[in-house]
């Protein structure tokens, strides 16, 4: 598969959807009964988030207080890819469970992401399947969301590439897809969730919503996609921007409001505009509030 320079691939795609969404996310977020809840398999994850809760544990307790709390959305540190496939099952499993219970006391609705790695390493379908099976939710189909603006990852027509120096690289082509645990071959998104579900879904059955849909109709045209989708199939989603991101989140809220109820396995991009997080700046000394005299610990994971 090629390898394209990453200003010349980006430059050809049509012009991004012109409005700034974030606004209109963050109004129906704060409408919604719904709370983003991300299961992060590693502790990367919050990289794009701020001012949201982390549990390292997921007691029915502490689920139900998490979900009575006003912030949009809470992670759940699970460190599964850590662990061995069946370990990582059983985690997401119990998680599951104990959320659906926590759903029940609290009658809270809740959105669940399943945060993994932007370049395509985790325990997928594993975990996903795990929780599709533990949570009280007829999920109508999964989105895979790979896209990483911070990292240099982009979907494009329905491939999935890794900035490295200036120049896309398909991701099967790179260091990464050699990981001894979660290795793979594919680039294509679609051959890819073939290849790792061992043609449970074969790539011609895997749907995918492309770059036209997204910069040239918007969000009711991605909504029109999402509704169009069969129940239970697999569908890769295009984003080299997180204006992308922003009309993909606007479309599935309005699925979400006719019914629809989807599952998803994405990067950490995703996460802060479905959940209306406004981007912030890095931190600064002033923001650390270092005293004036003595020292101090920076843990840094």
């Amino acid at each position: 598969m090629a390898w394209v320079n990453s200003a010349e691939a980006l430059n050809s795609l049509p012009p991004e959807w012109p409005d700034d969404l974030l606004p209109a996310i963050q109004r129906r977020v704060r409408q919604s009964a719904h709370k983003i809840v991300a299961l992060d398999d590693d502790p990367t994850g919050t990289q794009t988030v701020h001012g949201v809760y982390v549990l390292t544990q997921w007691p029915t307790g502490a689920l139900c207080a998490e979900l009575k709390n006003e912030p949009p959305a809470f992670y759940l540190l699970t460190n599964t890819r850590s662990l061995l496939p069946a370990e990582a099952q059983a985690r997401n499993r119990m998680i599951g469970q104990n959320l659906g219970e926590a759903m029940q006391r609290t009658g809270r609705e809740v959105v669940v992401v399943s945060r993994s790695d932007s370049t395509l390493r985790g325990h997928f379908p594993g975990e996903v399947d795990a929780l599709a099976d533990a949570l009280p939710v007829d999920f109508d189909a999964w989105l895979i969301v790979p896209f990483f603006l911070e990292g240099g990852r982009y979907t494009i027509h329905d491939v999935h590439y890794v900035d490295e120096g200036g120049v896309l690289v398909p991701a099967g082509e790179t260091a990464f897809a050699k990981d001894a645990a979660f290795g793979y071959t594919a680039s294509n998104l679609r051959a890819w969730v073939e290849e790792k579900t061992r043609g449970r879904w074969p790539a011609n059955e895997v749907a995918s919503i492309g770059m036209d849909t997204i910069r040239r109709g918007g969000p009711a045209a991605v909504t029109e996609r999402l509704l169009s989708l069969p129940r239970r199939s697999v569908c890769v989603v295009n984003a080299a921007s997180y204006r992308d991101l922003e009309v993909l989140a606007l479309g599935l809220m309005e699925a979400g409001a006719q019914g629809r109820r989807y599952l998803y396995r994405t990067a950490a991009s995703f996460v802060r505009v479905r959940a209306g997080i406004a981007p912030r700046a890095l931190l600064t000394r002033a923001d650390l509030a270092l005293p004036d005299t003595g020292g101090g610990l920076f843990v840094v994971g």
